[in-house]
């Protein structure tokens, strides 16, 4: 897999709303900070919120665009883009967007996220 195929399995695994499918794809000491400025430090702490998500917002979709590469090597990329989103929260339509940044990490021969930054637009 490379970093570009990365992004197409992340956006799936999110999609399919199952911690099961994203879980490969999170390092172990991956950061999350999503727009709330909610900081999500280790995978267990990654994983309670992205279940929680799960649970609270239905039929999410996560959409990532316009990836710009700041810098890919052998072992790190690191790469800004565009997210959209929407779900249905409490019998209700919602969504939202903005601005990430992500950095991934080959370990072991499988790329992983070790951080993302989300933010407000």
């Amino acid at each position: 897999m490379t970093p570009d195929e990365f992004i197409k399995a992340y956006e799936k695994a999110l999609g399919s709303q199952n911690w099961a499918n994203v879980d490969p794809l999170v390092h172990d000491n991956a950061n999350v900070i999503f727009s709330n400025g909610k900081v999500n430090k280790g995978k267990s702490a990654v994983q309670a919120a992205f279940e929680h998500n799960f649970t609270a917002i239905k039929n999410e979709t996560f959409v990532i665009e316009n990836v710009n590469w700041l810098h890919k090597s052998s072992v790190i990329a690191v790469y800004t883009f565009e997210y959209k989103w929407e779900g249905i929260f409490n019998g209700q339509k919602i969504g939202g967007q903005g601005v990430g940044t992500s950095v991934l990490k080959l370990e072991e021969g499988h790329w992983q996220l070790l951080s993302e930054h989300l933010g407000k637009t």
